[in-house]
């Protein structure tokens, strides 16, 4: 064999076929013209040449990351970006004991496609999200969030605020007012910077001042600030009626006015079953003359709620479901018409910004309309004295 023979014969041995020298692992190095060659240059430099290529080996995956990927493109084909923003998000601020009911009460007529909870107690805020989470299969909101960071409010359709320091026994709803304001100022500027485009329904008390006070705070239009006002007296009205008549409350109509409290007005002209005025059958419904003591369904009305906080320590079940009926309303875009608080300077001769209680017709938009109401001159002094009594308390408001 000639020496050039022998040269290609250990140049053929120790290279790849590609000019270039590997490992068991597949690292390549320079082509050396023998292996004396590379062993003069590890000897020379005291190591090896770098590798300039890597093998393909896989590397391990000890939590199957790529196996759980894998799986789910198996199962899903995309076809187009899902929605990123909620069609009818309800936001509730306040997760006590009103703020849970109307939340269960709206998830339960599956009126929103999201739902999202804001306090400032964050282990309760949690827990009660966690809870609403695990009943998911059994509402048609998949999904219900939380935080205290009120940026989980964005896009709300409806915000619903309950929040506020609570109602004790024997405590005026004009007595909350100062105390709650200051909570205001915090929540209605962080609900308007992320949802600019809502409906403010105000539930806390006394809802008829704060109501007031989130209009101004808000700058929004008076038609998207609403207070649920009468809305539940109105129910508790009917259902009182219906038990002394007989009928299912749906049957029975009539409306309670004016502030949601102490100074709300009866409407006795317009009580009817079946387009039947009782008034016209009893002239006296409703005055102190009346045999019959019709006047004292309007005081339990407005003494309901005394009542159930000195039996259970708080109202929750009946304002939730009330405020679901008036969500149902705006969602729907039902045009029906709740007595619901709302600005009424320039109505039945009140001259003051004051929001109380009037029929009022609601859909997407929020409040659209008024309805003119024929009261008779002693209603509508009432009315004016309710207005009177909030103007009070109203005007005093510091630092608003």
């Amino acid at each position: 064999m000639s020496d050039f023979t022998c040269f290609l014969y250990v140049f053929s041995t120790y290279s790849n076929g590609s000019g270039s020298d590997s490992d068991s692992d597949g690292n390549s190095w320079p082509p050396y013209r023998s292996p004396q060659e590379k062993e003069e240059k590890i000897r020379a430099t005291g190591e090896e040449a770098p590798p300039t290529q890597q093998s393909a080996r896989p590397r391990p995956d000890p939590r199957g990351i790529q196996k759980m990927a894998s799986l789910k493109d198996k199962l899903i084909t995309p076809v187009t970006q899902p929605a990123t923003k909620p069609n009818n998000k309800v936001t509730v601020v306040g997760v006590g004991q009103v703020g849970m009911a109307c939340a269960i009460s709206v998830l339960e007529k599956g009126l929103c496609d999201e739902l999202a909870l804001v306090d400032v107690l964050e282990d309760k805020l949690k827990g009660e999200m966690m809870d609403l989470q695990h009943g998911s299969l059994f509402l048609k909101t998949h999904k219900i969030i939380a935080g205290k960071d009120y940026a989980v409010t964005a896009n709300s359709k409806v915000v619903v605020v309950t929040a506020g320091v609570r109602q004790q026994e024997g405590e005026s709803r004009l007595d909350l007012v100062q105390r709650n304001v200051n909570v205001f100022k915090f929540i209605i500027p962080q609900v308007v910077k992320h949802s600019p485009d809502c409906i403010i329904l105000v539930v806390s008390n006394p809802v008829d001042i704060l109501t007031y006070v989130t209009w101004k705070l808000s700058g929004l239009p008076k038609h998207r600030v609403i207070g649920s006002g009468c809305n539940l007296d109105s129910a508790r009205f009917r259902f009182l009626m219906a038990e002394k008549l007989g009928v299912h409350p749906t049957s029975c109509h009539g409306w309670i006015l004016g502030e949601h409290g102490d100074s709300s007005v009866a409407v006795w002209s317009g009580v009817n079953v079946a387009g039947v005025s009782l008034q016209q059958l009893n002239p006296d419904m409703g005055t102190d003359q009346d045999p019959e003591g019709w006047k004292q369904v309007h005081k339990e009305v407005v003494d309901s709620a005394y009542e159930v906080i000195k039996l259970k320590g708080y109202t929750n079940w009946a304002i939730g479901l009330s405020v679901a009926d008036l969500l149902e309303t705006i969602f729907g875009n039902l045009c029906r018409v709740h007595p619901v608080s709302t600005m009424v300077k320039g109505m039945y001769g009140i001259e003051n910004e004051v929001f109380l209680s009037l029929p009022c017709v609601l859909g997407s938009v929020g409040l659209t309309s008024v309805i003119n109401q024929k009261l008779k001159d002693d209603e509508v002094a009432q009315l004016q004295k309710s207005a009177t009594t909030l103007w009070n308390v109203q005007k005093d408001i510091k630092d608003l």
